[in-house]
Formats: C-alpha cells, sequence, structure tokens
C-alpha cells in the first residue's frame, strides 16, 4: 500500500484550515486516513503549523511519500533535515552527538528567523496604523476648518463691507479737502483779474 502524507481541508468558505494526514494515496482527499499528524493554519501570518515530530519523522522513515506542500511544511519544521542526519549517522558519516548539536543549532537559526519575521511584522503594523492615524487627524483637521469656514463666512462678509466703506470714505475725504481747497483760491485769483483790468483801463 502507498501511503501518503498530505493535507485534508477544513475551515469555511475563503478561510481553509488544513490537517497533516498519513493516509492510503488511493483514498479521497477528505477521506479515509490512517493516522493524523498534526494541523497546518494560513490563515495566521506567518501560518501555524502544529507538527507531531516524532510521528512524522517516523512516518517518513517508513517510506510515506509526502506532498510537494507537505514537503515545504516538513523541511520548515526540521523533519526532513533529521532524516538527513540520522542517513548520515547510519552510514557512518556524522556521530549520533554531532548530528544532535547540528539539528539543535539548525532549530535555534530557525527560531531567531521565525522571531526575527513577527517582529518585522509587528512592526510594520505599528507603522500602518500610525499613518492611518496621522492620516485620519489631518482629515478631522481639514473637514473642523471647512465647517469653521461654512459658518463664519456671514459674519467675515460683514466685516469686510464695513472695511470696505470704511477706506472708500476715507479715500472720499482727502478729495473733497483737496477740492474745497483748490476753490478759495480760484475766488481770490478772479478779484486779482479784476483789479488789474481796471487799472489798465
Amino acid at each position: 500500500m502507498a501511503t501518503k502524507i498530505r493535507l485534508q481541508r477544513f475551515g469555511k468558505k475563503g478561510k481553509p484550515f488544513f490537517h497533516v494526514v498519513v493516509a492510503d494515496s488511493r483514498s479521497p482527499r477528505d477521506g479515509k486516513f490512517i493516522e493524523r499528524l498534526g494541523s497546518y493554519n494560513p490563515n495566521t501570518n506567518p501560518a501555524t503549523i502544529d507538527l507531531n515530530f516524532d510521528k512524522t519523522l517516523d512516518w517518513v522513515n517508513k517510506g510515506a511519500e509526502p506532498t510537494d506542500t507537505c514537503r515545504a511544511i516538513l523541511s520548515y519544521k526540521g523533519v526532513l533535515y533529521k532524516k538527513h542526519l540520522e542517513g548520515g549517522v547510519k552510514k557512518g558519516a556524522l556521530t549520533a552527538e554531532q548530528a544532535e548539536a547540528k539539528f539543535a543549532e539548525w532549530l535555534s537559526a530557525k527560531g531567531e528567523k521565525i522571531e526575527g519575521k513577527k517582529d518585522n511584522l509587528t512592526k510594520a503594523k505599528d507603522e500602518v496604523k500610525k499613518a492611518a492615524l496621522a492620516a485620519e487627524a489631518k482629515k478631522n483637521a481639514d473637514r473642523a476648518a471647512a465647517i469653521a469656514i461654512k459658518n463664519a463666512p456671514v459674519e467675515e462678509v460683514v466685516e469686510e463691507e464695513v472695511a470696505v466703506e470704511e477706506t472708500a470714505v476715507a479715500d472720499e475725504a482727502p478729495v473733497a479737502e483737496a477740492a474745497s481747497e483748490e476753490a478759495p483760491a480760484a475766488t481770490e485769483e478772479a478779484p486779482a483779474a479784476e483789479e488789474s483790468k481796471e487799472e489798465e483801463a
């Protein structure tokens, strides 16, 4: 019997959730399976993978073939790397202690990488929140300014009209004064002209 490690789909439309199972390759996707190894939830970021490491490694060593997605999941969790190291121990290329040390080192590096990704994601979320808050504050300020302009035009228009009238009156006053100053000078010149005519006669 050809066994496969594959995913069984659960969850609702647009929000899939998968069980990682060992099943006969001839059985349907969501049908009968031999053993459940864990779960895979791609809806979170990073994806949540819960896997029974020892059972999965045992099935891989027995010859169960993972599908492409399951191969990626097993590689991500280190099952395939552990199998590779065990193969090296069997061939005599490594001792068991060296293999364990290499695997522990790989696990710590992988954990740091995952934590770094989580930190970057939280920072990106915080930046997006700050940008959204700043945009909302700007929008609120613009809206408040628009409302203030909408409510204030009546008073401003009246004030502007009064100011225009005052400037017009102020401009007219010097013109009137200048005209009144010119008029007496003209009348003074007229008698002088008459006196000169009488002297000539």
